[in-house]
């Protein structure tokens, strides 16, 4: 009797079911539940250390996706193969885009180099071809995203409205706050130039206007010649840093650092623990263009 008088006592929110929520990418899933904290349980689907441009789903994350009740997407390769899948998987599940209404760049080939004067027909400016979306790693952009996560919350649990939106707020105050760490990082920067083995850092170079320059494209390695072009552009500049995922392979990468005297650095796009991740980042890419 006493149990059952205890439970009557319990409010309805600590009674409910949580939000069940999937999310791409790890960084979606901390934005998730820094907004929904008790209320949700969430998972994504590309696990830490994988790549989520080659990723495969199991059977056992399709079956999961069955008692989904929201999949957060933000574009990353796998889910053009995958999102059929994933939506036949549970009809029911709402989709939602984090990334509505922001402005998108596209992926940046080894063989251009990524300048902010999209005017000025003597610089190739962004590549036609696929969408960058590791769009957090602009905190502009991702506090854009965190509230494009809030609503979709919202639209599902109108009674949570109020503690969906002040989570949000502090998780807002948080992104602010590194953002301005990040300019602090970067205000002694001598070069705006960066070299990175994979593209993902294009957001946060058109933030904060640097230059990242890519190895790679697209899944696929240059040819001798264009590595011969890095090679030449990295010592020019006086560039001694390769930084590299810890989801691609380094052999090319460290053939690189070697021919420019240099060394490679592992940062992490996917990390989640996306504020601390963000700004050690940010301090990595000052110093190595100080």
């Amino acid at each position: 009797m006493r149990a059952i008088f205890l439970l009557l006592l319990l409010s309805p929110a600590l009674l409910a079911e949580p939000i069940r929520i999937v999310t791409s990418v790890e960084p979606l899933k901390t934005f998730v539940e820094k907004i929904g904290g008790d209320l949700v349980e969430v998972t994504s689907l590309v696990r830490p250390g994988y790549n989520p441009h080659t990723y495969d789903l199991s059977a056992q994350q399709i079956m999961g996706l069955s008692n989904a009740d929201l999949y957060i997407r933000t574009g990353v390769p796998f889910e053009s193969a995958w999102m059929e899948r994933i939506h036949s998987a549970n009809p029911s599940m709402v989709m939602v885009d984090a990334r509505e209404g922001l402005a998108l760049l596209m992926l940046q080939s080894h063989e251009h180099e990524h300048h902010h004067h999209q005017n000025d027909e003597n610089k190739s400016s962004l590549v036609v071809g696929e969408t960058d979306p590791h769009i957090w790693t602009d905190p502009v952009r991702a506090r854009q995203m965190a509230h494009n996560i809030m609503q979709a919350m919202v639209q599902f649990s109108p009674s949570n409205e109020n503690t969906f939106k002040a989570n949000l707020a502090e998780f807002s105050r948080e992104i602010e706050q590194l953002d301005s760490d990040i300019y602090a990082s970067l205000s002694m920067s001598d070069n705006r130039k960066f070299l990175v083995f994979h593209p993902a850092w294009g957001y946060f170079a058109d933030r904060y206007g640097l230059e990242q320059v890519a190895i790679e494209y697209q899944g696929k390695e240059p040819g001798a010649k264009a590595v011969a072009k890095v090679i030449s552009m990295a010592q020019k500049e006086g560039i001694r840093v390769v930084f590299v995922q810890p989801q691609f392979d380094q052999r090319l990468a460290r053939q690189i650092a070697d021919s420019i005297d240099g060394q490679v650095i592992v940062v992490d796009p996917l990390s989640s623990d996306y504020i601390n991740n963000m700004r050690a980042v940010a301090r990595q890419f000052g110093k190595a263009m100080h």
